[in-house]
């Protein structure tokens, strides 16, 4: 069993069937270099975890069983998120490490996870672009920022501004210093060659097309 008694910041990133790889990476990247922290990747067993594409597996370092007291928990997103929103055992444990965390954070579709986990009742919450419309769905309301703090509750927009997110985090568990430092040792300083990251500067037809493409993503 996972020790959570140590002088340690512990940070549990659920992982689950079908997350989105980067909603996980990014953020475990940033938090796994802050000092005095132990970051686990919780799963519901031990078994490895395999990612949207398919490809890609991950090997979760600790069960829902072994952290119940994190002091940062993160939830990613992805096309797996519609099977977490109906599964109970996983909600109950979001609501129970919720009540002693310091941080609850959220990429992407994240959000509706904690959303579906009665969190996001009447605040103000991010989540894909895509998926705004089921912000409603929980109470939230959605509004479109790389990322949005409510309390101790702060979700990020998709995929990439888990990274934002994160790097934010940082100064609020360690300092701005600390932040910048791991900013920079990432160069974390995006430019991204076309300018539609976001759906405000994304025309019509290149917005279609991505929602294809997360279609099929999902339905393989």
């Amino acid at each position: 069993m996972t020790s959570e008694t140590s002088r340690e910041r512990v940070v549990a990133i659920l992982i689950y069937p079908g997350f989105t790889a980067l909603d996980m990476i990014g953020p475990y990247d940033v938090l796994a270099t802050l000092p005095d922290t132990k970051v686990h990747l919780v799963a519901e067993t031990s078994d490895l975890v395999m990612t949207d594409t398919g490809i890609l597996g991950v090997q979760p370092t600790a069960t829902m069983a072994d952290i119940s007291t994190p002091d940062v928990f993160l939830v990613p997103g992805g096309p797996g998120t519609m099977a977490v929103l109906e599964n109970k055992q996983v909600l109950e444990w979001i609501k129970t490490v919720h009540e002693t965390s310091t941080w609850t954070t959220s990429v992407c579709t994240g959000s509706l996870i904690l959303g579906a986990a009665g969190l996001l009742e009447g605040l103000i919450a991010t989540t894909y672009w895509a998926s705004q419309q089921f912000s409603d769905r929980f109470g939230a309301t959605f509004v479109a920022e790389r990322y949005v703090q409510e309390g101790k509750i702060v979700t990020a927009a998709g995929v990439s501004a888990g990274v934002n997110m994160v790097i934010f985090l940082a100064s609020q568990l360690a300092d701005d210093e600390i932040a910048q430092v791991i900013e920079l040792a990432l160069e974390y300083d995006p430019t991204p060659p076309f300018g539609t990251g976001s759906i405000s500067k994304a025309t019509e037809k290149i917005a279609n097309l991505a929602l294809k493409l997360i279609r099929d993503r999902t339905a393989a």
